[in-house]
C-alpha cells in the first residue's frame, strides 16, 4: 500500500523508496539502470514508480551534473527534405532521453560551419551534432580538439576524440546503379556529380556508380555524368532539361538524392519521356514525397533513423564521459536498403 501523500505535490524518489520498501539508493540504481539490482527488487521499484506516477526532475539532475539538458544540431538547410527529416528524427530520439535540441542552419557554407564550432552560444549546450558540407580536411588541423562534445554526421573529417556517424554512400550508390543495370539499362546518367571530389558524399556516390558500371562491363561515358552543385529540385530539373535538350538520350538516371530525382522526373515527363518505360529513375534518401510522386520513386533508404539514434547515443556517451585527448574516435555507418517502386518497375 503506497503511503498517503499531499496530492498537490509531485512524488519524489523518497516516496518511491517508501512505497517499494527499499532504500533511496536502490531506487536511484534502478532508475539509472544499474546492472547489480535483483530482478525482484527492480520490479518492486518500477511498480511503485508506476503507481505513484513518479517523473524524474530533469532540471535538478542537470544542475547536479553541471549540464543544460540541451544539445545543438547544425544542418545545411531545413528546406532540403533529407535534413528536415534528420532534424525531426534527432529531436524525437533526444526527447526520449530528456534532451532538448537547438537547431542551427549553416547553408552548407564553410565559414558558417566554422562559426558554429566557435559560437559562444554552444557553451549553453552540452554538445553538438554537426552535418558539414563546406568544411574540408584542410580546415581542421591534426592538433585540433573540440572544446565540447562533438559528433559529426558525415565522412571522417575531424581528428581527435570526435565520433562520426556516416552512411554507406559508395556501397549504396553501387547497389542503386546495379539495380538499373539489372533492368538491362546501359546508358545510365549520374545526376549530381561534383568535379574533383573523391572523399565527399558526391565523390563516394560517384565511385559507387563507376564500380557498378565496371562490374557489369559497361564503359563509363563522361557525357552521362552530369554535374549539379546544389542538390535541390530546381537544380535537378534544370540540369536534366539542359542535358535532354542538348540531345542526351539516357535509358536510366541515378540521382545523387531524391530532390534531384524529383526535379529530373519533371523534366523527363515534360519532354514526353515515360518513366520507367523510356528512362528508369533511382534517387537516394527515401524522402516522403518520393512515395507520392507519379510514378513513385525508387530510392535508397540510408538508415536515417539509425543515423539519428546513433548520433544522439554517441553524443550522450561523450557528454557523460568527457572528451579527453585519449578518447578513441568511433566511425559507424548503419545498413541501407534499396526501396523499389514504380520509377523502375515496368
Amino acid at each position: 500500500m503506497a503511503p498517503r501523500r499531499d496530492d498537490r505535490s509531485a512524488p519524489t524518489l523518497h516516496d518511491v523508496a517508501r512505497a517499494a520498501g527499499v532504500s533511496f539508493k536502490t531506487v536511484s540504481n534502478v532508475l539509472n539502470d544499474h546492472p547489480q539490482v535483483r530482478d525482484t527488487t527492480r520490479a518492486k521499484v518500477l511498480a511503485a514508480v508506476e503507481e505513484l506516477g513518479y517523473r524524474p526532475n530533469l532540471t535538478a539532475r542537470n544542475l547536479r551534473l553541471g549540464r543544460s539538458g540541451v544539445i545543438a544540431l547544425a544542418v545545411p538547410e531545413l528546406s532540403q527534405a533529407f535534413f528536415a527529416q534528420l532534424a525531426d528524427e534527432v529531436i524525437r530520439v533526444a526527447a526520449e532521453q530528456g534532451l532538448v535540441v537547438l537547431v542551427e542552419q549553416t547553408g552548407g557554407d564553410r565559414d558558417r560551419e566554422l562559426e558554429v564550432l566557435r559560437n559562444p552560444r554552444l557553451a549553453l549546450t552540452d554538445g553538438l551534432l554537426l552535418a558539414p558540407l563546406g568544411l574540408t580536411h584542410e580546415d581542421v588541423p591534426p592538433t585540433w580538439t573540440p572544446s565540447s562534445p562533438l559528433v559529426v554526421l558525415g565522412e571522417r573529417l575531424f581528428p581527435g576524440p570526435v565520433d562520426h556517424v556516416t552512411m554507406q554512400h559508395e556501397a549504396a550508390a553501387r547497389a542503386a546503379t546495379e539495380h538499373l543495370l539489372g533492368l538491362g539499362r546501359r546508358r545510365v546518367v549520374l545526376l549530381g556529380a561534383h568535379a574533383d571530389e573523391t572523399s565527399s558524399v558526391a565523390g563516394l556516390r560517384h565511385a559507387g556508380y563507376a564500380a557498378a558500371l565496371h562490374g557489369a562491363g559497361v564503359t563509363l561515358d563522361d557525357e552521362l555524368v552530369i554535374p549539379v552543385e546544389t542538390w535541390d529540385r530546381p537544380s535537378g530539373a534544370e540540369a536534366m532539361a539542359r542535358a535532354l535538350d542538348a540531345g542526351l538520350r539516357p535509358d536510366a538516371v541515378f540521382a545523387m538524392n531524391d530532390d534531384l530525382a524529383l526535379g529530373a522526373l519533371r523534366s523527363l515527363q515534360e519532354r514526353g519521356l515515360s518513366v520507367p518505360a523510356d528512362v528508369a529513375l533511382v534517387g537516394f534518401d527515401d524522402v516522403p514525397d518520393g512515395r507520392f510522386s507519379y510514378p513513385s520513386l525508387t530510392t535508397v533508404e540510408p538508415g536515417r533513423h539509425e543515423v539519428a539514434r546513433l548520433a544522439v547515443q554517441l553524443l550522450g556517451e561523450r557528454i557523460s564521459e568527457g572528451t579527453g585527448p585519449g578518447a578513441e574516435p568511433r566511425v559507424v555507418a548503419p545498413e541501407f536498403r534499396l526501396v523499389a517502386r514504380e520509377s523502375t518497375r515496368l
